[in-house]
């Protein structure tokens, strides 16, 4: 059984930088595509960032060069690190798994993902 559990999230100013965890549990086993989805009130919950088992990353186009996704080999953590953050990335974010080695389509396909955290809260002011 997979565990996600996330940390980092904070309230920041617009132009400011936070670095979001999360601890993996029951993953070293496997293959799995982990990263991390947000949803902001009202929203649908989106694809932000997706590293797939053997390193192979893909980024939202609304963070990619902002958002930089990292994972250890043992898959023990993923972390997500945030910057040059603006008021439209104010949302809770979640850490996310599957079962596989890709995240190909990940992206656009949250309910293909079976483990999730109970989210953390990324909450950026003007």
């Amino acid at each position: 059984q997979v565990r996600l559990v996330e940390s980092g999230g904070d309230s920041v100013q617009a132009g400011g930088s936070l670095r979001l965890s999360c601890a993996v549990s029951g993953a070293s086993y496997g293959e799995y595509c982990l990263g991390w989805f947000r949803q902001a009130p009202g929203k649908e919950r989106e694809g932000v960032a997706l590293i797939g088992n053997y390193g192979e990353v893909y980024y939202a186009p609304s963070v990619k060069d902002r958002f930089a996704i990292s994972k250890d080999s043992a898959k023990t953590f993923v972390n997500l690190q945030l910057s040059s953050l603006t008021p439209q990335d104010t949302a809770t974010y979640y850490c996310a798994a599957r079962s596989g080695p890709s995240c190909y389509k990940g992206l656009g396909n949250f309910p293909s993902f079976g483990y999730w955290g109970q989210g953390t809260q990324v909450t950026v002011s003007a």
